[in-house]
């Protein structure tokens, strides 16, 4: 093992054997280079001859850039075409972090980790699984879930998804289903990954709900389990409904006991609206975290990151800075939120309509991009799709008996004939059957 490596082991074993215990071997493996052409690169920075770095500049200094490219965007060069660090950019780094503590006020006073910055979710998601998935080790994740877990869990770490019934009945979660998968077998590690608003479900617990589950898992981590909690909050902030939670679970999680590490997997890609950005941000929290601690852990991630991807692009962090520090940002953000909901309480509206009753039904959705609609006996979800395409052309996702509806991505005056559309496409099959 490198001896950086064991370095950033002795301070995680002595700040937390739980938090050590917890990394796979990958992540036990991990470091990021502090010696090397890094070292070297940083120590030659004020030089006034540099010839460390894999860049070429202008003779004035300056990035060499083409023209066609730089003339496109309104912002300094260094700012477009260098390299970012693979920890992420500062400034946003810690702005991000002043998000967080904004949109989830209950942390105030609780010690988390600063951002490191991905390349998006589905790249943090993957760093986690680095850093914690081994191939013997199973994630409990619900039977409803986002398909790329699969790629980035089982296909790229080897590990295996181990589910756990979404919903009990039409009645809100299974809280039930998710403590015996929870607590199933021996005590020791436990990797748990939740999202909230679910994709596809698109359902945000109940402050009840979430309330209950965080004592779930401080009951579970009572009897000696060692939880890593990964939380997916790719849609946070998109709640529609009164009573629903309106902070992340990782405001209750990340000081909720020793033996809980939670995982904060987040960024801006569909809270402000920049799909093709791809940034992320990977935070963590623990009951006796420290700077110490969480630099250790951070230092492994961008380990990760520098050896995956170097690091995320240095544009889109620039451009979401000036986003951030923007005066009319929050306004234009909630501008936004308004045409969301506007267009989900258009879809609650139009599923009043009792003809569509012998077809399908609603799962539980109060939040987020998406609603689930079940299909009746009888009908294939893929046979249902394909017929909406062909002769409504109607676009939605089919999952077995499940069809996925995106309406995020539907004007409110489309929502009345996309259902209708279902519905008359759902008539036709049963007609044939």
């Amino acid at each position: 093992m490198n001896s950086q490596a064991e370095v950033l082991n002795g301070i995680i074993r002595e700040k937390s054997n739980v938090v050590f215990e917890l990394l796979s071997q990958r992540g036990k493996e991990i470091y990021f280079p502090k010696k090397g052409i890094l070292a070297q690169s940083a120590e030659a920075g004020k030089a006034s001859i540099n010839a460390t770095i894999g860049t070429a500049v202008e003779d004035d200094g300056s990035p060499m850039r083409l023209d066609s490219i730089a003339s496109k965007v309104d912002l300094k060069p260094e700012k477009i075409f260098l390299y970012a660090p693979s920890y992420g950019r500062p400034d946003i780094r810690a702005e991000w972090k002043k998000m967080i503590y904004r949109k989830n006020p209950s942390m105030a006073g609780a010690e988390i980790s600063l951002p490191v910055v991905t390349n998006a979710l589905t790249h943090g998601i993957s760093m986690a699984g680095y850093l914690f998935c081994d191939p013997a080790d199973q994630v409990i994740v619900p039977d409803l879930f986002w398909e790329n877990y699969t790629l980035t869990l089982t296909n790229a770490y080897g590990s295996q998804l181990k589910l756990y019934k979404l919903f009990k009945n039409t009645a809100g979660l299974d809280l039930a289903a998710f403590e015996t998968t929870l607590n199933e077998g021996a005590v020791g590690k436990r990797i748990v990954l939740l999202n909230f608003p679910n994709n596809p479900a698109g359902y945000t617990p109940t402050q009840v709900e979430q309330d209950e589950m965080v004592k779930i898992i401080r009951a579970s981590a009572e009897k000696g389990n060692k939880i890593v909690l990964l939380i997916d909050d790719a849609y946070f902030g998109l709640g529609y409904e009164d009573g629903i939670a309106t902070e992340s679970i990782f405001s209750a999680l990340c000081n909720l006991h020793d033996n809980v590490l939670a995982v904060k997997i987040d960024g801006p890609t569909k809270e402000d609206y920049v799909w093709g950005f791809r940034v992320g941000f990977l935070t963590y929290g623990i009951k006796g975290g420290d700077a110490d601690l969480y630099g250790a852990l951070e230092s492994k991630t961008a380990g990760a990151i520098r050896g995956n991807i170097s690091n995320a692009a240095n544009i889109s962090q620039s451009l979401l800075m000036e986003a951030y520090t923007h005066p009319e940002y929050e306004n234009q953000k909630a501008a936004k939120y308004a045409i969301m909901k506007a267009r989900y309480e258009a879809v609650r509206n139009v599923l009043k309509n009792e003809a569509y009753k012998p077809y399908f039904k609603a799962l539980p959705y109060n939040s987020g991009y998406f609603m689930c609609i079940e299909l009746a006996q009888g009908l294939e979800g893929e046979v249902v799709r394909k017929l909406l395409i062909e002769k409504y052309s109607i676009g939605v996702i089919a999952f077995d008996n499940l069809l996925r509806i995106a309406f995020s991505a539907v004007a409110e005056s489309k929502i009345q004939p996309l259902f209708d559309g279902i519905c008359e496409a759902c008539k036709e099959l049963k007609s044939l059957s």
